[in-house]
């Protein structure tokens, strides 16, 4: 009797703890968003593709999170920040969404941000670019998972510059992301002893290339740089082709570019490209098993996005299972607490300022004779050190990093 008894506190303890975390679940119901770009120029880097990442982790999860059901709600943003803006506004002060993930189009995801942090609700973002996005744009909010225009810009340029592109030409896509990638492969290129000759700004999306190719040809630069993703990258690159650019003796330098992308060029004319990813299919053993998976359900490999769509469900569930709360403060700091390690990343860990820091590559485009299938197409060159590759915090302008 004496041991029953001094169990019995422990016992009613655990008892209303568990009660507790049952009751911090809103709604007995865990309610997972899904916004990207569903039909237009991001739609193969995320796409329908995302939303079948992102229920490919709840049924890894088993569907439920601490006995509370998982539900999934998606929509087409159609990069327009005003549609992202309303669908997100009646997501969370209607619908009861917990969590907004997906989000490519770095304006699309600044708006929207904003709206989160006003309903105190969370992003985990995988497809959005602009560094600005944890830095003079960070919120206590949101999460930035896969990559940035920073650490895009720390890989491909550096290695152009340092094999003697010295001289470049930008063709920037005409908004937040485009303007983040402008400057950050300034900053890089002229760090690393280059130069910028020129820039010019087009329209987002842009169907023709051509007087923006001519216009870059004409200045004569070692490099016409592409700050622009998704169709707007194989357009141009496309258009550059057409044009005999790099037959004439420039080099096409794809700032932002994804397997989509490549397998859609094909390696004949992609071949010797070089780029930045933060994730390829076949990396590993563990890689290629998840990425199996994904084709299974989808008949295409992912990209890096695909999979941070993945990884960052996975990892915001075990945060709910863990803390027995969907309070997104409280699942954020457990996250920033909590070193991540899975088929996406090792040793990656989320920072006050919302950036999940890991490892980055440079990769090149085999040739048509090195690739021995339809998407054996990148070869990694180097490994980009999360730490270098991401802004250190002592340049941040976050208003959450105090010291």
């Amino acid at each position: 009797m004496k041991n029953t008894k001094k169990l019995l506190p422990s016992v009613v303890a655990s008892a209303l703890m568990a009660g507790s975390a049952q009751a911090a679940i809103s709604g007995d119901t865990v309610k997972l968003g899904y916004l990207a770009d569903m039909s237009g120029t991001y739609r193969d880097l995320a796409g329908p593709n995302g939303l079948t990442a992102m229920e490919m982790a709840v049924a890894d999860f088993g569907g439920k999170v601490n006995n509370a059901r998982i539900e999934v709600v998606s929509a087409d943003d159609r990069n327009s920040p005003d549609v992202a803006s309303s669908t997100v506004r009646r997501w969370v002060e209607n619908d009861g969404v917990d969590m907004v993930g997906g989000l490519v189009a770095s304006s699309v995801t600044i708006a929207t941000t904003k709206i989160l942090e006003e309903n105190n609700k969370l992003a985990m973002i995988s497809g959005s670019a602009a560094s600005s996005i944890t830095n003079e744009h960070c919120t206590p909010n949101h999460i930035q998972y896969v990559y940035d225009t920073y650490a895009l810009s720390i890989g491909t340029p550096t290695a152009i510059v340092q094999e003697g592109g010295k001289s470049w030409y930008i063709l920037t896509a005409d908004y937040a992301f485009g303007h983040a990638m402008e400057a950050d492969v300034t900053r890089v290129v002229e760090a690393n002893g280059g130069e910028i000759l020129g820039s010019i700004r087009h329209p987002f999306p842009t169907p023709d290339f051509s007087s923006f190719i001519l216009q870059a040809q004409a200045s004569g630069a070692d490099v016409i740089a592409l700050a622009n993703a998704g169709a707007d990258t194989t357009n141009a690159i496309s258009t550059a082709a057409e044009f005999g650019i790099t037959q004439s003796g420039q080099t096409i330098a794809g700032l932002v570019v994804f397997i989509s992308d490549i397998h859609a060029l094909g390696p004949e004319a992609a071949q010797g490209l070089q780029l930045t990813t933060g994730w390829y299919w076949d990396m590993n053993d563990e890689t290629r098993a998840w990425s199996d998976r994904f084709m299974e359900e989808t008949g295409t490999r992912p990209t890096m996005v695909h999979a941070g769509i993945y990884s960052s469900t996975m990892q915001y569930l075990k945060a709910v299972e863990a803390t027995g709360s969907d309070d997104p403060q409280t699942v954020r700091q457990h996250l920033i607490e909590t070193p991540i390690n899975d088929m996406f990343a090792k040793n990656g860990r989320i920072r006050e300022d919302g950036r999940m820091v890991h490892d980055m590559f440079l990769a090149q485009v085999k040739t048509p004779e090195e690739s021995t299938g339809e998407w054996d197409l990148y070869k990694i060159v180097r490994t980009i050190p999360g730490d270098e590759a991401f802004r250190p915090l002592s340049e941040s302008k976050c208003k959450l990093i105090t010291n």
